[in-house]
């Protein structure tokens, strides 16, 4: 695939990122990714040769200015129950901590959600001994709303494991790159309040409606508007905007709501289709603009080594999010 995103310059060039998580910080930009690592482990549906192990954290003043990597905030070999593979990453600021939420496969090769706190924004961050009670999948996102209630966005198909959990148990027969087809529903991505102290669900996890114009939900045969992973959720003017990619079609979409906990209509398209299979992004405002983090592999050519890069976004009258010209 290739996309307009080719000729934007990458954020850093000495290691490979993906999956941004942006948050402006006590004035500066902080950026969360993935760190690809090279491994000989071939592309296959159930995204093994997405090996990562640690966490990089990034910054810069502003968009535009120089980035500072500011190393490993955290490893795989800290975190007692991870077996492997340290995917997607997102971060939140509450209390005067700063939470780092990840997903990793556990010691029987399920995904769950940790959590790991610092002081400071960059880190080093030191997780919890133990996973998140009641998390699973992956591609944690926060969302912090105005009046300080926190919420966790999750949920991947395919490798991401979101299939195997749609009787509420772990079903492995379910693993690998399956989803339900036909003209019912397509797996929705989950949500769940945070407690005050930002380590555990406070309450159930929910299941996050996505829906059409008529207010039907997307069906499991619409590729081009379904859920696949890579959850966001934002704030503008009173709305809330989920976005998330469509996976297979390589889309980043968007739906806007008037509850963090949904529904959401389908709005439209934010990024069309870049060099790469996956597709995760971003968005924050930076003083008064919007921008989209996201990633392609116009660095490496690979699908498992990618770039970071960022775009402008503006909205129309009407609240529709398009990229700037």
């Amino acid at each position: 695939m290739a996309g307009a995103s080719s000729h934007l310059k990458p954020l850093v060039s000495h290691i490979y990122t993906a999956d941004p998580s942006a948050h402006v910080f006590n004035g500066r930009i902080y950026v969360y990714p993935s760190h690809d690592r090279e491994t000989d482990i071939e592309d296959n549906d159930n995204g093994d040769q997405y090996d990562m192990n640690d966490y990089h954290v990034l910054s810069l003043p502003h968009i535009g200015g120089e980035v500072t990597d500011h190393g490993v905030a955290l490893k795989q070999e800290d975190i007692p129950w991870v077996s492997k593979q340290l995917w997607a990453p997102d971060a939140a600021t509450k209390n005067g901590k700063y939470y780092l939420y990840f997903p990793a496969r556990d010691a029987d090769g399920i995904f769950r959600i940790g959590v790991a706190v610092s002081d400071v924004p960059e880190g080093p961050f030191t997780p919890d001994p133990e996973p998140i009670s009641g998390s699973y999948t992956i591609d944690p996102a926060s969302f912090v709303d105005d009046d300080g209630q926190a919420y966790l966005y999750f949920g991947g198909l395919w490798g991401g494991q979101l299939q195997c959990w749609q009787t509420g148990v772990f079903d492995d027969k379910w693993s690998g790159p399956q989803e339900p087809k036909g003209t019912g529903p397509a797996l929705l991505p989950r949500v769940a309040k945070l407690s005050e102290d930002m380590r555990s669900f406070d309450g159930e996890v929910h299941e996050l409606s996505i829906v059409d114009e008529e207010g039907n939900l997307i069906i499991a045969d619409d590729h081009d508007r379904r859920f696949f992973e890579a959850a966001w959720t934002h704030k503008y003017n009173g709305k809330y905007y989920f976005s998330y990619s469509t996976g297979d079609t390589h889309y980043l979409c968007y739906a806007i709501g008037d509850n963090p906990l949904g529904p959401f209509t389908y709005a439209g398209r934010i990024l069309e289709p870049v060099e790469g299979w996956t597709t995760h992004h971003s968005i924050v405002e930076v003083e008064g603009k919007w921008y989209l983090f996201h990633h392609d592999t116009s660095l490496s050519g690979k699908n498992h080594l990618r770039c970071v890069k960022v775009r402008e976004l503006v909205y129309d009258d009407a609240g529709k999010l398009r990229l700037a010209d």
